[in-house]
């Protein structure tokens, strides 16, 4: 005669009863191997079937079930587009380097789906959550002088006023070939317009905490520092030693002595080998924060903040666009790279119209990015970011600026 499980369950509080009088020196005698191996398997059954649990707790069991599935299959439906996202990429690259044409066909044309089903639900009971490693704090302009004084024995020469260090960044800004409202427009958008030379993001407007190490005008990062020292040094050392040998007197020592300084450092970041992962090393030690304060010194800190916006231009004119880039292109690839910003900027307007920002993102990056998914085409994107510019322009510090050129 065959038993329902339900039949069995019945019996195991029993077993419970049972196990636990053994466990406190109840019978002496142990239960038959036939017997104790029964009760283990009523066991198994009992929880898996959530015996013992509270209303809470299975309906919170069937809500992860239905939750999982949707899930899922929406994980399941996003990797495929974002893989054809990757693929269309790997494809354009190919036909850029043998000179081919990009068509609408390059470009994965359908926004990526959006996930409208539920939220993973609360479980009621406590879960065990794994330790996180404490997360180590950002360096902040205090931070960066420490280690250049440690390191270098030597102190950024910061400006007397935000005036002087516009007026110094407006000057080698024109000389290196950027435009005024390139400069301007491109401060309005990463500062607010309203930023100083040692901006950093997160302590503006009120914010009391960095959330990143990107500083000054153009929001540069410690590996962006330790990148243009490796890649530009010899242009800042041939500048300032030009500087050099038109000042005198006691200027001209303390110009020495930071000449001597950016040798070092430069030698440094070309010590390693020629990309972001490397600089992105030393950026995260006490020897990036060091180079990264350079940002703040009045004659360095231009050098930096022209450079970070310069080697976009000079890219453009090296794979062939010769139009100058206005201020929002440039500043697509200020901030998505510049082999990234560039497949926006070379984009004829019609395409801009129909392609999805989407196509220029990781799945991770843009799901994170409510500016791009909200303006979910190219040309959407460089419209808002025109705005922005245009509204930021009228505040002070972009006047300001743009009164040094």
């Amino acid at each position: 005669m065959h038993h329902s499980i339900r039949n069995h369950l019945a019996l195991v509080p029993l077993a419970l009863v049972l196990l636990v009088s053994a466990a406190r020196g109840g019978e002496s005698e142990t239960l038959p191997p036939a017997v104790s191996n029964a009760n283990a398997q009523l066991l198994s059954q009992f929880f898996a079937q959530g015996g013992g649990a509270s209303p809470a707790v299975l309906e919170y069991r069937r809500k992860l079930a239905e939750y999982q599935q949707i899930r899922g299959a929406f994980d399941a439906e996003a990797g495929a587009y974002w893989s054809q996202v990757t693929d269309k990429r790997k494809g354009r690259n190919a036909k850029r380097r043998s000179g081919q044409q990009i068509t609408l066909d390059d470009y994965v044309l359908e926004q990526p789906p959006v996930y409208t089903g539920p939220k993973r639900p609360v479980n009621p009971e406590p879960e065990e959550t794994p330790e996180r490693p404490a997360r180590k704090p950002l360096p902040v302009a205090s931070d960066l002088l420490r280690a250049a004084l440690d390191l270098y024995q030597f102190t950024p020469q910061r400006p007397t006023n935000e005036v002087e260090f516009k007026r110094a960044y407006a000057r080698y800004a024109l000389a290196s070939g950027l435009t005024r409202e390139q400069a301007v427009r491109v401060y309005s958008f990463e500062t607010g317009g309203t930023g100083n030379y040692d901006v950093q993001a997160g302590i503006e407007h009120g914010g009391k905490r960095a959330i990143s190490t990107a500083m000054g005008y153009n929001q540069l990062l410690t590996t962006n520092s330790v990148e243009l020292l490796a890649e530009q040094g010899h242009e800042f050392i041939r500048a300032l030693s030009d500087k050099v040998a038109r000042t005198s007197g006691p200027s001209r020592q303390s110009l020495e002595r930071k000449l001597v300084v950016l040798k070092k450092m430069v030698t440094h970041a070309k010590s390693v080998p020629d990309t972001w992962s490397e600089h992105e090393k030393i950026g995260d030690t006490a020897q990036g924060w060091a180079m990264h304060a350079m940002v703040l010194d009045v004659d360095i800190g231009p050098m930096l903040q022209t450079h970070k916006l310069l080697t976009s231009v000079l890219f453009a004119r090296a794979k062939g666009y010769t139009r100058p880039l206005t201020a929002a292109e440039l500043e697509m690839m200020n901030l998505t790279g510049d082999g990234t910003g560039l497949d926006m900027v070379t984009m004829p307007q019609a395409m801009r119209e129909q392609v999805p920002t989407s196509n220029f993102f990781q799945r991770g990056g843009y799901e994170r990015n409510p500016v791009a998914i909200r303006h979910n085409t190219v040309a959407k994107l460089l419209a808002v970011t025109d705005a922005r510019m245009d509204s930021n322009s009228n505040n002070a510090g972009a006047r300001e600026l743009a009164g040094a050129f």
